[in-house]
């Protein structure tokens, strides 16, 4: 009885302390507003009755990337355009539309977007209702768990305060949703992703060959107006359907006759980081590879196709993570078949490796090789947890220890934005363990935030030149242990038809120079 009744008194207290509070609340009004729960609105969907007249915007990678994927859109019967590389313009759009807080791809991006429709509603003439009837936005999507799983929501409220609202944005990771229903306008199936692959592929292989020769060009420009002529045979083989075997031997012939000079050290330098920021070619990462090319750098950027590697292997790695797990975990494969589904992965990964190396062969493109993913994690794994996903992963650290091992670059440069979560805890957290361990590797991280190009110039000149004088003092100690000079060199050169822009040596040594020196000697 004398429980019940302390009970009793303890209900009374804490039911009169809160009609207290409420008073008191009330008297300072600070009552909570009682919202409805927000809940995503339903968005206008694209049918294919509307193909003939809606237009699908996209965006985002290398101007090759983009230029090669509306192509291949195109020869599926879409209607397709590309938007402009992201600049600083589209940077204020989004700053000015978007939530404060997020990173610059975000801004970057969304921003991208608001400037061309504002640029369809204002210097074209097009209405709002013109708009949002004509034209679609397609870009991928995902959960996290950085900001790139808030993309499509910033898309959304950007569009809405821009004024206009409704105007539909379509992401990859809607396709179950999407496929449930018929007669959707945008198919995305076997043959839908099959084209994206082939044209990533395709434009990571030109790309490829541009920072591979374009350094040693002896015409100055002469590369890019090749390649330019070259991504417009790609084009046409996408959007015509034609075969892109034949398109890339087309363009090796064109590639071969650019005139080189390989024997002029310089500076090889690895571009890692967070995907958009060492991808883009804009404002966005302050230009980057072609200012290191012009203060004379080789510069190696990672090409699209890695990051499909990186995605297969993560969903090798939850398969085979599970598979012989006593009881099923609650991310785990009940109601799967994880044998049959750890199969198809596998062959997932050699096809794509089989694709890309022969497409790699045809287009001229010598001794490249997609990255072995277990042999990354391998590398990584003893200072970063590498069931940890989100951005590279583990990839910086474990691409920062290759290229210290192999002798892939003199520097690696690691790009991401200002305030990136996953990127930046590992570049600057475990890459300075890394740079203790192998101190003959010159790395260096900047954070990008759309301003202050000046200053990240200066800066990354400071390592840039050391990396000079490393691929400098490589190659004289070469000619000294050889007992030769240049002039030798260029004399041998030119009777082994080694300058030749598709010519690529043994990789012995970390530049170019050296390794056509070592061929020579």
């Amino acid at each position: 009885m004398l429980k019940e009744s302390t009970l009793e008194k303890d209900k009374l207290i804490d039911e009169t302390l809160r009609h207290f509070e409420i008073e008191e609340r009330e008297k300072l009004d600070l009552l909570p507003n009682l919202v409805e729960e927000w809940k995503k609105p339903e968005e206008e969907k694209f049918y294919a009755a509307q193909r003939g007249f809606t237009t699908i915007l996209l965006g985002g990678l290398t101007k090759a990337h983009d230029y090669l994927v509306q192509g291949g859109f195109e020869g599926l019967g879409y209607k397709v355009q590309c938007l402009e590389c992201p600049d600083s313009e589209a940077l204020r759009y989004g700053k000015e539309m978007g939530n404060r807080g997020q990173c610059n791809p975000t801004y970057f991006t969304v921003g991208n977007l608001v400037k061309h429709l504002i640029q369809l509603r204002d210097e074209n003439g097009l209405s709002v209702e013109e708009i949002n009837k004509n034209y679609i936005f397609l870009t991928a999507g995902a959960c996290g768990p950085c900001r790139f799983g808030m993309y499509e929501a910033e898309y959304r409220k950007a569009l809405t305060d821009a004024g206009f609202p409704g105007f539909r944005v379509i992401t990859f990771e809607q396709k179950v949703d999407m496929q449930a229903v018929k007669d959707l306008g945008l198919e995305m199936n076997f043959k839908f992703y099959k084209t994206l692959i082939k044209a990533f592929i395709a434009a990571d292989l030109i790309n490829a060959l541009g920072y591979r020769i374009r350094p040693y060009e002896v015409n100055e420009g002469e590369t890019n107006k090749v390649l330019e002529e070259c991504k417009d045979i790609l084009y046409k083989s996408f959007s015509q359907k034609k075969w892109l075997s034949i398109a890339l031997w087309k363009i090796r012939k064109k590639i071969a006759k650019i005139e080189v000079n390989y024997l002029q050290p310089k500076p090889v330098v690895d571009i890692i980081g967070e995907f958009w920021a060492m991808t883009t070619e804009g404002d966005g990462n302050y230009h980057m590879q072609s200012w290191l090319e012009k203060e004379g750098a080789e510069v190696h950027v990672q090409q699209v196709v890695f990051w499909l590697m990186y995605t297969i292997w993560e969903v090798e790695k939850f398969y085979t993570d599970r598979i012989h797990l006593k009881k099923h975990d609650e991310k785990g494969l009940k109601g799967e078949k994880p044998k049959k589904a750890l199969r198809l992965i596998r062959l997932s990964r050699v096809l794509l490796k089989a694709f890309y190396g022969t497409y790699a062969r045809l287009a001229g493109l010598k001794m490249v090789k997609l990255p072995d993913m277990t042999e990354i994690e391998a590398y990584a794994k003893e200072y970063y947890n590498t069931s940890l996903s989100g951005g590279e992963g583990h990839m910086e650290v474990g691409k920062l220890i290759a290229a210290a091992k192999k002798k892939k670059s003199h520097m690696v440069l690691s790009i991401k934005p200002f305030g990136c979560m996953p990127s930046a805890g590992v570049s600057d957290g475990v890459q300075s363990r890394i740079q203790e361990l192998y101190p003959d590797i010159i790395f260096y991280p900047i954070e990008t935030s759309g301003d202050g190009a000046v200053n990240v110039y200066s800066r990354v000149q400071m390592m840039l030149y050391k990396a000079k004088l490393k691929a400098k003092e490589e190659f004289e100690a070469l000619l000294t242990e050889h007992k030769v000079t240049t002039n030798d060199l260029n004399g041998k050169a030119a009777a082994k038809k080694v300058q030749k822009a598709l010519h690529r040596s043994p990789h012995r040594s970390t530049s170019t120079a050296s390794n056509v020196a070592l061929e020579l000697v």
